[in-house]
């Protein structure tokens, strides 16, 4: 579903105009965009909760994948950030 399909949807549930909704929409992302860089965690009651970790960064070397050795370059460090669902829509589906 695309942004302006959820703001269409959003606007004929709730009775208010589209842009209304697309401002809504809008600004969520930007909430949990701020929440997850600062705490590291948003939680959507009833749909989602968006994590972010800390990968750490990989050494260059040998490393044994399918029973045969690979040479592997070094990776820096990384963020990275995951959607789980909600237990309540595990639920639901």
């Amino acid at each position: 579903m695309t942004k302006g399909a959820l703001a269409e949807a959003l606007a004929t549930e709730t009775g208010l105009k589209k842009s209304e909704c697309n401002k809504v929409v809008e600004s969520l992302a930007k909430v949990a965009t701020t929440q997850v860089k600062s705490a590291g965690k948003f939680v959507l009651p009833g749909l989602c909760m968006i994590k972010s970790r800390q990968k750490p960064a990989t050494k260059a070397g040998k490393r044994m994948a399918f029973g045969k050795e690979i040479s592997c370059k070094a990776q820096p460090a990384k963020t990275i950030v995951k959607a789980f669902p909600v237990s309540a829509l595990k639920k639901s589906i």
